[in-house]
């Protein structure tokens, strides 16, 4: 697969990534198609949540290339990490929520933060994808109200509120 192949929406090539002198990374290599669902699976602690902090662009890989788009995420600028990270949802295995944010506004985050949208659109879209997984009615209530299923499904209305080309589940189940 060449670098502007369109249905390649993130290539890893021979990625090298390790801590000090233990290696977590080892010539690793993939491709996520565009459209596609692709898992990554491996024993706990085995660099699954390494991967996605690379995609996303927070650590940098010591060797290999990682691309998004055909664009190497190890050499954008803090600037072009902001833009595709615009494109970019993430749902975290224990769903990081804002504790002192209502689950709307939890919801919300992303679009007040990523987008110029007024505040009658951001609160439609996030009605929609509240209800796209069941929680519209909670709304108003704080995480410390919800159970920790429900806070899942609001961690993900908040990983699909930009309706992102990338969702990258950290422990999805």
């Amino acid at each position: 697969m060449t670098d502007t192949d369109n249905s390649a929406l993130v290539v890893c090539r021979h990625l090298t990534f390790g801590y000090g002198a233990r290696r977590i990374l080892d010539d690793l290599s993939f491709t996520v198609p565009r459209g596609k669902v692709t898992a990554l699976m491996g024993a706990s602690g085995g660099g699954k949540t390494t991967v996605l902090r690379l995609i996303g662009g927070q650590m940098r890989p010591q060797s290999g290339e990682l691309l998004f788009e055909g664009q190497d995420v190890a050499k954008m600028k803090q600037t072009e990490l902001f833009r595709i990270r615009r494109r970019m949802g993430v749902l975290f295995q224990f769903g990081a929520l804002f504790t002192d944010l209502s689950v709307f506004d939890n919801v919300a985050f992303p679009l007040r933060e990523h987008t110029q949208l007024s505040e009658a659109l951001v609160r439609d879209i996030v009605l929609m994808k509240l209800g796209a997984v069941g929680l519209r009615g909670a709304r108003d209530l704080m995480p410390s109200e919800i159970s920790g299923g429900m806070a899942r499904r609001v961690a993900l209305a908040r990983a699909i509120a930009l309706d992102p080309d990338l969702i990258m589940y950290d422990e999805p189940f």
